[in-house]
């Protein structure tokens, strides 16, 4: 049998929860924030993919984890390597960043956050975000950039460019350039 001050503590509790949980409805935001881990359908540590076209490898993707999303049928990656190879298998560049997105259907990948990619030659790039499209085997630089070789230092607005980094369109770009070629509309 309860006594009255079990009873007393039981209605002051409950009095005091449901007090909490009215108010939690009156914020303007939720209290808690969901991460990224909280709703992936998997996780990863230690991933490591290739991608091959035609029995060729393209590109090899590490990273020290991984969350997949089965509806928009991507990755999100932290502690990112990308390793690209040319149509005939020979390493092209490789690229590392803090986090990123790979998209599993069409092969696009995202780097966000340091990222650098450097060249077997020693050609190496610094930028904040870089975007990989498989379709056109081109990477995209929408954000400032510093492109460093032995000849050369240059930096820009934006750039557009072959994994290699052999063919190059950039927006403002300073420095010394190089041979450059003009493209003139």
């Amino acid at each position: 049998m309860r006594s009255r001050s079990d009873a007393l503590i039981t209605a002051v509790l409950a009095g005091l929860i449901g007090a909490a949980f009215s108010a939690c409805g009156e914020l303007d935001q939720p209290p808690l924030t969901e991460l990224a881990g909280d709703s992936a359908d998997q996780v990863g540590y230690g991933v490591v993919h290739n991608l091959s076209v035609e029995g060729v490898r393209r590109m090899r993707l590490e990273a020290d984890s991984a969350y997949a999303f089965f509806g928009p049928q991507s990755h999100l990656l932290f502690g990112v390597t990308v390793t690209f190879f040319s149509p005939q298998g020979v390493e092209t560049s490789t690229l590392t960043s803090v986090e990123g997105t790979y998209y599993w259907r069409t092969g696009n990948m995202e780097a966000r956050g340091d990222v650098v990619a450097i060249t077997p030659d020693g050609r190496r790039l610094e930028t904040s975000i870089l975007q990989y499209d498989r379709n056109t085997d081109q990477i995209n630089g929408p954000a400032s950039y510093l492109f460093i070789t032995p000849e050369r230092r240059a930096e820009g607005e934006s750039f557009t460019s072959d994994p290699d980094f052999r063919n190059v369109v950039t927006t403002r770009a300073r420095g010394q350039m190089g041979r450059v070629r003009l493209n003139n509309p």
